[in-house]
């Protein structure tokens, strides 16, 4: 998402910073390069001059040393873009003591069903008990939609294939929904907000009395969004914004500054199809993503995401002991493919934006990982779970023979779940503190990138 302008900013920033001295024709190249960035990312027009200028300000000014003034134009960019992003992250806050309704609204096309799909799966993995309420009764595919995801994923889902009335529905199902914390209501869908709509949405809301009144929208509508989410407010009073769709677009910017502008909160994004590709905006680390600076916090969440708490302690525990097994050795990597994969998160990871995979790498991982279960299948359960067993000078060969031949596979196959066992084993070993069910620090996961070296990490892909 946003890829060029992400790499036209870190360009900017390291001219700047390297420049030795700062004069006119280098900050109007710079300035120019900003402003079509910018621009083609969709950003208003009125935004883009306001940050020209004000950079062309600090540069001119004489009483500025160079050196002080690569550092003032620096952070002046910083601390613009970062502005009309959000400023601050805005947390969809849950009450731990009584039941939670979250509407979603939005026209036809946004992505409603599937993002309240994702919305299920993200606090579900969270502790939270987690009903979807389909009261779409206009779309014919909405509720078995719905429905199917929710069976897919394991959510509890409350549609009437039958009813036409959305009223009707929510009643019949509301004394069903008393033993569940979290109820996410999805709701019909127009091709503008007409009179109907807001009338409809209204008499759902009287009725519904949610905690939470959600706008979904699509980043590829761009400016546009600073209409929607103004009329939607406006109408509805809808309390944040869920944006879609922004792995598909280079305008996205647009949809996230317009809706700084008109002060709608961005809660979410979501950056691809799988139900894992939902993540909360945080302007800073957004930001930071787009400069290179990598986004550690959010790729520990995203991790944390793919496994629910009962499994998050378990790992824990282990992790606390300094102890895993070849089966926890295959359950992180098959994390690491199910959010994504390398490709997915490399932007989180500092200093890895760039990074390319090669052609196929996916599929490649994906067999990989199925020629590691047929390994672990012809394994004694000593050597699934103390893999220090095959560094046994006298023993260690014969028994990668022994199952190289029983599954079918090659002795090097051995060899690199061995090898990627090793590296997760050590990389625990480094550091003692490591909580997964808290996630790891930022300082904690530059000391283990710093120490295992980038070889190491994309190993990981």
């Amino acid at each position: 998402m946003l890829e060029k302008l992400g790499q036209v900013l870190k360009k900017a920033t390291d001219k700047l910073a390297n420049a030795i001295f700062l004069d006119k024709n280098l900050v109007d190249q710079i300035v120019r390069d900003l402003q079509r960035a910018l621009i083609e990312a969709d950003v208003n027009v009125v935004l883009v001059k306001q940050i020209s200028d004000k950079i062309k300000q600090v540069a001119l000014n004489e009483r500025i040393k160079d050196i002080e003034k690569k550092e003032h134009i620096i952070k002046l960019l910083h601390d613009e873009l970062l502005q009309i992003l959000g400023k601050e992250k805005k947390e969809l806050t849950l009450n731990s003591t009584k039941q939670n309704r979250v509407m979603l609204l939005g026209l036809y096309g946004a992505g409603k069903t599937t993002t309240i799909a994702k919305l299920g799966n993200y606090f579900s993995k969270r502790g939270k008990k987690v009903a979807l309420v389909g009261l779409d009764v206009h779309r014919p595919a909405a509720k078995e939609q719905l429905q199917q995801l929710g069976k897919k994923h394991n959510i509890n889902v409350f549609v009437d294939m039958e009813e036409t009335d959305a009223i009707k529905t929510w009643k019949k199902f509301e004394p069903q929904l008393k033993d569940y914390n979290l109820v996410l209501v999805d709701t019909a869908g127009r091709h503008n907000l007409d009179k109907e709509l807001v009338k409809e949405i209204k008499e759902i809301g009287k009725k519904v009395k949610p905690t939470e009144t959600i706008l979904v929208m699509p980043a590829d509508i761009g400016q546009a969004a600073k209409q929607q989410a103004q009329d939607f407010k406006k109408a509805l009073n809808i309390s944040g914004v869920i944006i879609t769709r922004m792995d598909s677009t280079a305008k996205a910017g647009g949809a996230l500054t317009a809706c700084a502008e008109v002060e709608a909160r961005v809660y979410f994004i979501t950056t691809g199809e799988k139900i894992n590709d939902l993540e909360e905006f945080n302007p800073e680390s957004f930001l930071s993503r787009l400069l290179g600076m990598g986004d550690l916090q959010t790729l520990m969440e995203k991790i944390q995401s793919v496994t629910g708490e009962k499994e998050q302690e378990e790992m824990s525990k282990k992790l606390q002991e300094g102890k895993i097994s070849l089966e926890d050795v295959i359950e992180q990597v098959k994390s690491m493919n199910q959010i994504g994969g390398f490709d997915k998160i490399k932007s989180m990871i500092p200093g890895m934006g760039s990074a390319k995979l090669p052609e196929g790498a996916m599929e490649q991982q994906q067999e990989k990982i199925a020629k590691w279960e047929h390994i672990l299948k012809s394994m004694t359960k000593e050597e699934r779970e103390n893999p220090e067993i095959f560094d046994d000078k006298k023993t260690g060969t014969s028994r990668i023979n022994r199952i190289a031949q029983g599954a079918g596979v090659n002795n090097s196959d051995i060899r690199a779940l061995l090898k990627q066992y090793k590296m997760l084993s050590d990389m625990i070993k480094e550091s003692s503190n490591l909580d997964m069910s808290g996630g790891m620090s930022q300082k904690q996961m530059q000391k283990l990138m710093k120490k295992f070296g980038k070889r190491k990490v994309m190993k990981f892909r």
